[in-house]
């Protein structure tokens, strides 16, 4: 193999805002010691080998970043000097294809592509000077994709061995009305109290994403079982049997769970119907109950420490938010009335309908979706007995 596959060097696991805690630690759990952990990603040092286990295996992660070249970059012409000198030739394949991606923040540049393509221009003109031809580049990120990293002075130039982003995995095939991304829902999960063995109880389910991607956890299921292409794929010295050897691992740590009770529900039917073919795709559909009704007609399993989970809608319009008002006091209203002895959680993007609950949280974990400010809420719901001891 060549030597990018055998060098250890800087991996950057990137992630949407707010979700690297949770991010963190997934990697630990996988064995990993990360020596930073910041807003929007964790860095540990691995060889490209651990970056095939990440892709796989994270929930919450949306890039897995490859170090190969830190270097100083006042302008444009900087990066490309730099990025001539790097042996590409041993890095992608001359028969291959390759793409860029930035994150750039330079007094000298006003548009991200104008970087790009001086890092595009580099690469094929390496290729031409050390082979007389190049590979086939495009926007799409299907093969080799270069990642550059340019703040102020500071530059970094990564493989970004995952391509298209890990935050979608891969079973969503219908994403239905104003779905929450499978990465953020995966961090919901993480941050509530549910221990996979009580009852899970997703009233209002959408496109179902919450609730499979809990069915997924509970059975060790990971994204990687939903994906067959990757960046790291297309790299030179590829060895399709590291990667086939880590697909076996987590095939074999499924588990079934056959007592599990999910239940999902929501009024609209065709929310049912997506839900039911996201979970097919998923490979969990028998793992679900649906229910078509009123989220106050939802089953409720008479098991203590059962978990309640609510994605209402925010309202981004006056008219809608004010007719929100009333089922998010109906949500507060149904938990403490028939919830009792459950921890309930309600997501929400508009912290004013959230004081119509009219429970008081004892929790309020911080979440973006998009650039939305949100907050999971926790309600403890006491049974009789320990409300009776509270009081």
């Amino acid at each position: 193999m060549v030597k990018i596959f055998t060098t250890e060097s800087r991996i950057i696991i990137t992630c949407s805002n707010r979700l690297s805690i949770y991010l963190e630690k997934e990697i630990t759990a996988l064995g990993y010691t990360p020596v930073r952990i910041f807003k929007t990603g964790v860095e540990i040092f691995g060889t490209m080998q651990d970056c095939i286990r990440l892709n796989l295996n994270l929930r919450c992660a949306s890039q897995v970043l490859f170090s190969i070249k830190e270097f100083r970059a006042v302008n444009a012409d900087d990066v490309y000097n730099v990025a001539l000198n790097v042996e590409w030739e041993n890095i992608i394949p001359a028969e291959g294809y390759f793409s860029i991606s930035s994150n750039v923040s330079n007094e000298t540049i006003t548009n991200n592509l104008f970087a790009n393509v001086k890092v595009k221009d580099a690469i094929a003109d390496r290729f031409r000077d050390k082979t007389g031809s190049r590979p086939d580049s495009g926007a799409t990120l299907n093969g080799v994709v270069v990642h550059l990293f340019w703040k102020e002075e500071a530059a970094e130039l990564f493989i970004d061995t995952s391509g298209e982003t890990l935050s979608k995995h891969g079973y969503r095939k219908i994403p239905g009305k104003a779905p929450m991304l499978e990465a953020l829902a995966a961090g919901v999960l993480y941050a509530t109290n549910w221990n996979k063995e009580t009852p899970f109880i997703n009233p209002m389910c959408g496109s179902g994403t919450i609730a499979i991607e809990a069915a997924l956890m509970a059975t060790h299921r990971v994204p990687g079982l939903y994906r067959s292409n990757y960046s790291f794929m297309h790299l030179e010295g590829f060895n399709k049997e590291i990667y086939e050897a880590e697909f076996e691992k987590i095939e074999a740590q499924v588990v079934e769970n056959a007592s599990l009770k999910i239940i999902v529900s929501d009024i609209s039917e065709d929310a049912i119907n997506v839900s039911k073919v996201n979970a097919g795709m998923a490979g969990v559909e028998d793992m679900l109950t649906y229910e078509v009704c009123d989220f106050q007609q939802t089953t409720l399993p008479d098991v203590e420490g059962s978990v309640i989970i609510f994605n209402p809608e925010y309202g981004d319009r006056l008219g809608v938010e004010e007719a929100l008002e009333e089922t998010y006091a109906l949500m507060g209203d149904f938990m403490k009335k028939k919830c009792k002895g459950y921890t309930g959680y309600i997501f929400t993007g508009n912290l004013e309908l959230a004081k119509k609950i009219g429970l008081k949280p004892k929790r309020r974990i911080e979440f973006f979706t998009s650039k939305i400010d949100c907050r999971l809420l926790e309600y403890e719901l006491y049974a009789g007995s320990r409300e009776k001891k509270k009081e």
